[in-house]
C-alpha cells in the first residue's frame, strides 16, 4: 500500500476515533455480507437501482458537500468511472447523504467537476453499509455480497486493486 500524506491521517484517525468496525488502515474487518439493496433518485434525473447491477461489482461512494475530505475523492472517482465506463464493466457511484435538498448536491457537484452518477440518499442507508465517517468506501461483489468497504481518503489504484479479482485493469 502506498504511503499516506499527512491529509490522509488525519482524516482516517478521525473516522477511526469514531468507534467504528474498522482495522488500523480503515478497512472493514467484516465483510462478505449481503449487500442492502436501495433504490436511489439519481442527479439529473432517473433512479438506480442496485440489484440492476447484479453480476457485476459496484464502488459506493458514501459522501457529503459538508466533508472536506469528500473533495480530495473525486478526481480519482472521475478517473476509475472514465476507465470502466465504457465497458460497462463496474458500476461507479457517488451517494450524497446531505438532506439539504437536491440543489445543493448539485451545486457541489459540478463545481469540484463529478463525472460519475451521484445518488440521493441520507445518513440511513449510510449506516446500514457500516459507514461511521466520510469519505466511505463500499465494494460489491458481483455476488451481490459486501466485498471490502473503507472509512477515509483512498487512491484509485488501492481501488483498482480491490477490482482486480472480478474485471480487467483498463
Amino acid at each position: 500500500m502506498r504511503s499516506l500524506h499527512p491529509w490522509r491521517v488525519l482524516v482516517l484517525g478521525a473516522a477511526l476515533a469514531a468507534c467504528s468496525p474498522v482495522s488500523e488502515n480503515g478497512e472493514s474487518e467484516d465483510v462478505r455480507r449481503p449487500a442492502v439493496d436501495f433504490r436511489l433518485e439519481q442527479l439529473g434525473g432517473g433512479e438506480v437501482e442496485l440489484s440492476e447491477w447484479a453480476g457485476k461489482p459496484v464502488i459506493l461512494d458514501f459522501w457529503a458537500t459538508w466533508c472536506p475530505p469528500c473533495e480530495f475523492q473525486v478526481p480519482e472517482l472521475n478517473a476509475l468511472y472514465r476507465a470502466h465506463r465504457e465497458a460497462n464493466d463496474v458500476g461507479v457511484f457517488g451517494i450524497s447523504i446531505d438532506e439539504g435538498g437536491p440543489e445543493i448536491v448539485r451545486e457541489w457537484a459540478a463545481e469540484k467537476g463529478v463525472d460519475y452518477p451521484i445518488l440521493l440518499s441520507d445518513g440511513d442507508l449510510a449506516r446500514q453499509y457500516g459507514a461511521v465517517g466520510f469519505p466511505t468506501f463500499v465494494l460489491i461483489a458481483p455476488d451481490g455480497r459486501v466485498e471490502w468497504t473503507h472509512a477515509g481518503v483512498i487512491d484509485r489504484e488501492d481501488i483498482e486493486s480491490r477490482l482486480a479479482k472480478f474485471v480487467t485493469a483498463p
